[in-house]
Formats: C-alpha cells, sequence, structure tokens
C-alpha cells in the first residue's frame, strides 16, 4: 500500500513467505513496523496472524515441525536470521493468549526470579523492578500484601497482567502480544488495553487480536491478513474509515469473522 514515510522501523518485513510441513502459511508479506507504536495484526482465525507474530522473536523455530522461511525480516536494520535468538527474544519479549506465570513461584519471584537470571541480583535493585513492573501494569495495588503467596491464586486477568509485568521487568525494546485479552475478563481486559495505550511511549508493541474492535482502540497501524496473505495495512484511521479493498471493508463491519 501506499503509506509514505513512517517513523523509524523496528522490523521491516520484506517478501516472507512461510510453510509448516510443506502447507504455504505466509505468502508474500511484506510490511514495517514503526518505533513506539501500537501495531495490529487482524484477520481471521486461520490467517497466520499468530505464526508471523512468532517469526519476529523466531519463536517459530522452537517447534517441531519441518520450517521453510524466505525473504526478509530486518530488526533495526539487522536480519533476525543471523542473530543470537536468546538475545533477540530479550530484546522481542512474548505475552501469550494463554496466562502463563509460574504458578509454583510467588507473585514476587515471578518477576524477580527472570531477573536474577539475567544478572540483575541486588535485592533493593530487585524489589524495585518488581514494585514498579507490577505498578506499571495496575497489579500493584491488588497484590501488595501477598507478594508470597503462589501466583497460581490470582485469577486468570490477574495471571495474564502478571506476565505482562515479567516481561517489562527485563525491558524488551518491543512486546509481542498474541490475543492478550481473549482469556480473561471485561475488567482486565479494559486494564491491559488501557495498558497497551500508555506504553508505547516506552516501547513497540505489536499485538494479534481476532477482534477489528480491538484494534481500532488500541493500535495506530494495523496489517489485514486473510488466508496467509496481506490484503493491506497503513494507519488504523485510514485502514477502518476507507480500506482499499473489499475483504477488508467486510472484516471490518463484520460480515467476515
Amino acid at each position: 500500500m501506499e503509506h509514505g514515510k513512517i517513523a523509524e522501523e523496528v522490523f521491516n518485513i520484506s517478501r516472507l513467505y512461510l510453510s509448516i510441513n510443506d502447507k504455504a502459511i505466509l505468502r508474500d508479506i511484506t510490511i514495517s513496523i514503526p518505533k513506539n507504536s501500537v501495531f495490529g495484526i487482524m484477520g481471521p482465525s486461520g490467517s497466520g496472524k499468530s505464526t508471523l507474530l512468532k517469526v519476529l522473536n523466531r519463536l517459530i523455530e522452537i517447534y517441531d515441525s519441518k520450517i521453510e522461511i524466505a525473504g526478509q525480516v530486518l530488526y533495526f536494520g539487522k536480519d533476525i536470521f543471523q542473530m543470537d535468538p536468546t538475545k533477540l527474544r530479550k530484546e522481542v519479549s512474548m505475552v501469550f493468549q494463554q496466562p502463563n506465570p509460574f504458578p509454583h513461584l510467588s507473585i514476587y519471584d515471578n518477576i524477580a526470579y527472570p531477573l536474577k537470571s539475567h544478572g540483575i541480583k541486588e535485592k533493593r535493585e530487585v524489589r524495585k523492578i518488581v514494585e514498579d513492573s507490577l505498578r506499571k501494569v495496575g497489579l500493584w495495588n491488588e497484590v501488595k500484601d501477598r507478594l508470597n503467596s503462589p501466583a497460581s491464586q490470582l485469577s486468570g486477568g490477574q495471571q495474564q497482567r502478571l506476565t505482562i509485568a515479567r516481561a517489562l521487568a527485563l525491558k524488551p525494546k518491543v512486546l509481542l502480544m498474541d490475543e492478550p485479552t481473549s482469556m480473561v475478563d471485561i475488567v482486565n481486559s479494559q486494564a491491559i488495553e488501557k495498558l497497551i495505550i500508555g506504553l508505547k511511549n516506552e516501547i513497540t508493541i505489536v499485538i494479534v487480536s481476532h477482534n477489528p474492535q480491538q484494534v481500532a482502540r488500541v493500535a495506530d497501524y494495523v496489517a489485514f491478513l486473510y488466508n496467509g496473505e496481506l490484503i493491506e495495512w497503513g494507519l488504523v484511521k485510514e485502514i477502518f474509515t476507507s480500506p482499499k479493498n473489499e475483504l477488508t471493508e467486510k472484516y471490518v463491519i463484520g460480515r467476515i469473522s
């Protein structure tokens, strides 16, 4: 699409093809993801949204499948397939659809343990980062009196916000979010949406959502995928008010789901 000059690019994806076990999942995907923005990826189930997200931090490679990738994905100008994947995943963190805290660790240790494993061990610094991260996701006042309780005692929505706090504690440059509100109640969903909007001044967020209304609420840019193909992408306000493709129009008004 014609999108003009955008802000500094975090990701530049060019002619990306991907197949799993010889089945094409993504076909000729070309998009740019600007720094300090919320970039939405929307489309019906099976359109390749989550697969595209998992390419961005090379998580797709850990699955026990035959993966074939062609094309180019640059992260701040560097080819991600030439980078150390561990380093890439530290900078490009991910939050999944299903909340995944460490259930047998305390609320506090869910954040403190990853910090220590990355060499941050001074107790005062760890405590500050834990508190700051919990405050950032609006969880501090809800859990400050039970930080030593197991994370499994939290509600599903609180667990999801805890996993977001855990990801943010390591100060990633990008946060990938795969349907982050689909498994939580409306109150926690609204809290997470508010958090996403507030975070874009600090980091870049790429969110996959099956809900076009959610994308319209939180995102600055959006890509619409259909059957593994990029139909169009651009500014949210343009895609939602004057889409160039009839498929996009049908999707945003709910005639395709």
